[in-house]
């Protein structure tokens, strides 16, 4: 475990514990298509042993039309098992870099109620370069019961993000690379506005993280106050469809600050209605 924050894990301490008893790793990859990276299929060329694939685009609300929308509690529980997982265990989450998008799963499996989530530092391409050990092996999933919890007090709705703009109760933080917040760049998805929500400060999820590995806490301090956030009142975090919102979250978590919630429908719900106020860097 990390000296420096609390729900890190090191790569020397993951290999040393593969063979623990109630360990889950946890592969949660997903790339944007600039990106040009097939997570399943990275997974499946070669993985850290035992670790499953936890596919972003399917642990999702089948019935909406939002890209990554969190499940209800019965559908995550059925996916969560599926994978051989358990509330009780101490799950380890890894992506590709280190911090893109697997705080997105860690805070899934928190707010559906385990407590012993992780993430790797410095992902699966650092412990890859380090020649740590890999598989190509299908993992065997032994059989799991996971008994969800769900905090939605953790959650923030559409209609409680239309509060929030309108009497500025909670900052709200942007993930969102800066020229997609200011809309001097496009949306990635098409039927998109440009900009940001009044009053949202922007606090790019690549600006936490540095070579695979979070900030040191008084760096990720820092970086956070100078984004114009107050670390002593409550935040709402946001990003393009509710992936690396959750680094802002991590962050926040990270230094003690627990009056946070995510914006789980973010821009891909905000920026897609016509109902819903938008400002520019030309505002």
């Amino acid at each position: 475990m990390s000296e420096k924050h609390p729900f890190v894990v090191s790569a020397y301490w993951l290999e040393e514990n593969l063979e623990m008893p109630g360990l889950s790793i946890v592969d949660g990859s997903w790339y944007l298509p600039v990106q040009e990276r097939n997570a399943r299929a990275e997974y499946d060329e070669a993985h850290i042993p035992s670790a499953v694939f936890f596919d972003q685009d399917r642990v999702v609300d089948p019935d909406s039309d939002l890209p990554h929308a969190l499940p209800e509690p019965l559908t995550f529980e059925q996916f969560a098992s599926s994978m051989g997982i358990s509330e009780r265990d101490t799950i380890v989450v890894y992506d590709g870099p280190g911090f893109f998008s697997a705080p997105r799963v860690w805070w899934m499996f928190r707010v559906m109620g385990a407590d012993k989530v992780f993430i790797l530092d410095g992902g699966f391409d650092r412990w890859r370069a380090q020649e740590r050990p890999v598989t190509d092996e299908p993992t065997r999933i032994a059989p799991a019961a996971f008994v969800p919890r769900f905090d939605e007090s953790r959650v923030a709705s559409l209609d409680e993000m239309r509060g929030i703009v309108e009497d500025g109760k909670m900052q709200i933080a942007d993930a969102r690379p800066p020229g997609r917040f200011t809309g001097a760049e496009p949306e990635p998805r098409a039927g998109m506005r440009s900009g940001h929500m009044p009053g949202a400060r922007n606090v790019p999820a690549t600006a936490l993280s540095e070579n695979g590995s979070l900030l040191p806490p008084e760096r990720l301090r820092k970086t956070l106050q100078e984004a114009g956030l107050d670390l002593n009142k409550p935040v709402v975090t946001s990003c393009g469809s509710g992936v690396t919102a959750a680094a802002i979250t991590f962050a926040l978590e990270t230094l003690g600050h627990k009056e946070n919630k995510l914006y789980d429908g973010s821009w891909s719900e905000w920026g897609s209605r016509n109902d819903t106020p938008v400002v520019t860097e030309d505002e």
